[in-house]
C-alpha cells in the first residue's frame, strides 16, 4: 500500500464508498420495495413476499453500514458535515430499518390476528426508511439548502426514491414468484415506472442549476457530446422497461427476470451521473474529497482492512444469491 501516492489514496476511497453505497441502493432498494408493495395484501401473499427477500434482506443492509464506515474513517470531516445537516432523516431512517428487523422476527413467532400487525410494521417500517434516503439524496444534491425549492425538490426525490425502489422490488418479485403475486408485481412496475423517470428528469434538471461548476460539467462543449449518451440511454431503458412491463404475460417466463436488470442498468447509469457531477467534491460546495480524507498513513492503514473485508463481503452475497436462486419457495419456519 505504500507504493500508492497519497493523491490517489481519498479517489480509491471515494471509488469504494460509491460501490458500497450503489450495491445497498440496489439490494437494499428491492427488498425495501417488496416491503412497501406488502401493504394491502393478504397472508398468503405476504409470505410469498418475505420468503423472497427472507435469505437476503439483513445481509443486504451490511453494505449501508460498509458505505458509511468508510465515511465515518476515511473522510471524517465530511462525515460530520454530512450527518449533522441530515440528522433528522437519518434518524427516521434508522428508525425504520429498527422497526422491519423487529417486525421480520416477531411475525415469524405472533400469533396469527398479531402477524397482520407485525407484518404492517415491516411495510411502514420499509417506507419510512426509502422516504428519508430519498429526502437525504435530495437535500445532498441541493447542497443542504435549507429554501423553500430546495426543502419542495428533496420531497420530490423522497417520493421518486420510494417509487423507484418499489419499481426495484416489483421487478424482483416478477422474477421471484408466479401466479396471482407475479401478475400484482407487473401492475405495481408499470405504475410506478412513471415516477421513477419523473424523478431521473427532475435530478437531471437540478444537478446544473445548483453548482455553475456542475452545469459546465455536463453543458459545455465538447463535454456536453460525450456524455449524451448517458442520460440518453437511462431514459431509453426505462421507455423499454414501460414497453416490456405492459406486454408482459404472467407466463412469460423467459423474459421476467428482464426487468429487474434493466432496473438495476438504470440504478447504475444514474449513480454514475451523480457521481460525475460531483466529483471531487464529497461535501458540495464545501468539501473535496483531499480537504476531508484522513491522513495518508490511517488511509494505508484503513485500506488493508477493505482489501480483506471486501472480497469477504463479495463472495457470501454472490454465495447466498447462488444458493437461494429461482423461484421463492413455501415460508416455513421450521
Amino acid at each position: 500500500m505504500s507504493a500508492i501516492p497519497s493523491h490517489y489514496l481519498p479517489v480509491i476511497f471515494l471509488a469504494l464508498m460509491g460501490l458500497a453505497m450503489l450495491l445497498y441502493s440496489i439490494l437494499d432498494g428491492y427488498d425495501l420495495g417488496t416491503g412497501i408493495l406488502m401493504l394491502g395484501r393478504d397472508e398468503l401473499h405476504r409470505d410469498q413476499m418475505i420468503s423472497s427477500i427472507g435469505p437476503f434482506w439483513d445481509a443486504n443492509e451490511t453494505w449501508l453500514v460498509l458505505g458509511v464506515g468508510i465515511l465515518l474513517v476515511a473522510f471524517p470531516l465530511a462525515h460530520g458535515v454530512i450527518l449533522g445537516a441530515l440528522y433528522l432523516p437519518v434518524t427516521i431512517m434508522l428508525a425504520g430499518l429498527i422497526l422491519r428487523g423487529v417486525s421480520f422476527d416477531f411475525r415469524a413467532k405472533a400469533q396469527v390476528q398479531q402477524k397482520r400487525i407485525w407484518d404492517l410494521a415491516f411495510s411502514l417500517g420499509s417506507l419510512l426508511a426509502t422516504l428519508a434516503q430519498g429526502y437525504m439524496l435530495g437535500m445532498y444534491i441541493t447542497g443542504f439548502s435549507q429554501t423553500i425549492p430546495a426543502q419542495l425538490f428533496a420531497l420530490l426525490s423522497a417520493l421518486c426514491v420510494t417509487s423507484a425502489y418499489t419499481l426495484m422490488g416489483a421487478c424482483w418479485l416478477i422474477m421471484k414468484t408466479k401466479n396471482d403475486l407475479q401478475r400484482y408485481a407487473m401492475v405495481c412496475a408499470r405504475r410506478t415506472v412513471y415516477l421513477t423517470a419523473v424523478g431521473l428528469i427532475a435530478v437531471s434538471l437540478v444537478n446544473p442549476m445548483v453548482s455553475s461548476d456542475i452545469f459546465l460539467k455536463w453543458l459545455s462543449v465538447p463535454q456536453v457530446f460525450y456524455l449524451a449518451p448517458l442520460p440518453i440511454v437511462t431514459m431509453l431503458l426505462l421507455i423499454y422497461l414501460s414497453y416490456l412491463l405492459r406486454v408482459m404475460d404472467a407466463d412469460a417466463s423467459r423474459a421476467e427476470y428482464l426487468p429487474f436488470i434493466l432496473t438495476i442498468a438504470v440504478f447504475i447509469l444514474s449513480f454514475a451521473g451523480l457521481a460525475y457531477s460531483f466529483f471531487p467534491m464529497i461535501v458540495p460546495g464545501q468539501l473535496t474529497i483531499w480537504d476531508a480524507a484522513s491522513s495518508p498513513d490511517a488511509l494505508r492503514v484503513i485500506l488493508w482492512g477493505c482489501v480483506f473485508s471486501l472480497p469477504t463481503i463479495l463472495t457470501y452475497t454472490a454465495f447466498s444469491y447462488y444458493v437461494f436462486r429461482g423461484k421463492a419457495t413455501a415460508l416455513s419456519y421450521t
